[in-house]
């Protein structure tokens, strides 16, 4: 599983990813949040959206590497899921190499590194980012990222049996370098041992890795793009695409955690987002416009602590249900606030 790091607590206003869902989006705003997951800190009893401030982004590139992965094969690789990342039309992130370092991930230094460090405790992490901060603005001062040594490494271009590709954990990382949280469009099956096993990928952001070998996730799709987009929206961003926005109620109360998907009827392409505070509202935006069918369905193929606190109450008694009516999104505006009725299972 990538991005599943072990859960400390702060260090120096550090936090590690997994502990810093936003709590923003979840509770007690009086208008629909877009619903992509971001990441957030407390300061002075607000929370305030984890994201750069100023552009581009520089990062440095450890000196080390590992078994058939040198440091200059790892500073290509990033270098182009940098790339990716940086090309979406309608977000305004840059970033840009700083060079070579001998430091590596993890030191408060002020300094973004990635590079490769020995978990071998770590058994389930291929990959994971940590963040500091100023504890009293929440501004981000910077971001590391280690890829796990203790796995098999390969930057082939058409990816090597047994080994994980560099440039596909490196797209799902810098997703959460750059403040965003988990996307749950993806299909898993569960194994004898344990863990799951990926089917199917909708996003670059999903939380669990296809299997080594696979370079199926060098690639950003519609999921990924729209929150990159709402978070480091360039000028044409709000005027281009639309959202769709509603509530999830079941037995007339609201859900929290639930999982929407707009679907977009002519190109087939995706969206997600989640229900985000208490009263089961919703808000995705980075939609195409035109005629999108819309989906609810519970977090039950995942771990919910992939995507919210564990002190969540995330509610995944319902069957999956449609919108009865195709909804038409327009360029640059929203539907207007639909209601999704799901029932228990």
């Amino acid at each position: 599983m990538k991005a599943h790091p072990e859960r400390e607590g702060f260090s120096r206003a550090t936090r590690p990813l997994a502990l810093i869902v936003v709590a923003t989006l979840l509770f007690g705003q009086a208008t629909p949040a877009f619903a992509y997951l971001k990441f957030g800190v407390p300061v002075r009893g607000q929370q305030v959206t984890l994201k750069w401030s100023q552009t581009p982004v520089r990062y440095f590139v450890s000196d080390t590497g590992v078994s058939g992965v040198t440091s200059a094969d790892l500073q290509g690789a990033v270098g182009r899921a940098f790339a990716s990342w940086q090309a979406v039309p309608t977000a305004s992130i840059t970033y840009q190499f700083a060079g070579v370092t001998s430091a590596s991930p993890g030191k408060d230094d002020g300094a973004s590194v990635l590079g490769f460090q020995s978990r071998p405790d770590l058994d389930r992490v291929l990959a994971s980012t940590s963040f500091l901060v100023d504890a009293s603005t929440g501004a981000l001062i910077e971001s590391d990222i280690f890829f796990n040594a203790a796995f098999p490494w390969s930057v082939s271009p058409s990816g090597e049996p047994g080994k994980f590709d560099v440039e596909s954990i490196a797209l799902h990382e810098i997703g959460h370098f750059s403040g965003l949280g988990h996307s749950a469009l993806g299909e898993t099956e569960l194994l004898s041992t344990g863990g799951r096993r990926v089917l199917s990928a909708e996003a670059v952001m999903f939380p669990i890795a296809f299997a080594a070998g696979s370079i199926a996730s060098r690639t950003l799709k519609a999921d990924d793009i729209a929150g990159i987009s709402d978070l480091y929206p360039d000028g044409n961003f709000a005027t281009t695409d639309g959202s769709l926005s509603g509530r999830v109620t079941k037995d007339g109360q609201a859900i929290f955690g639930a999982h929407v998907v707009a679907f977009n009827v002519a190109t087939g392409l995706m969206v997600g987002g989640f229900t985000l505070n208490a009263q089961g509202q919703f808000s995705i935006g980075g939609l195409s416009p035109g005629p999108h069918i819309v989906r609810v369905e519970p977090l039950d193929d995942a771990d919910t602590t992939s995507f919210f606190d564990a002190a969540q109450n995330v509610d995944i008694d319902f069957r999956v249900a449609y919108l009865d009516r195709v909804i038409v999104v327009p360029k640059g505006g929203d539907s207007g606030a639909v209601t999704l009725t799901v029932v228990r299972k």
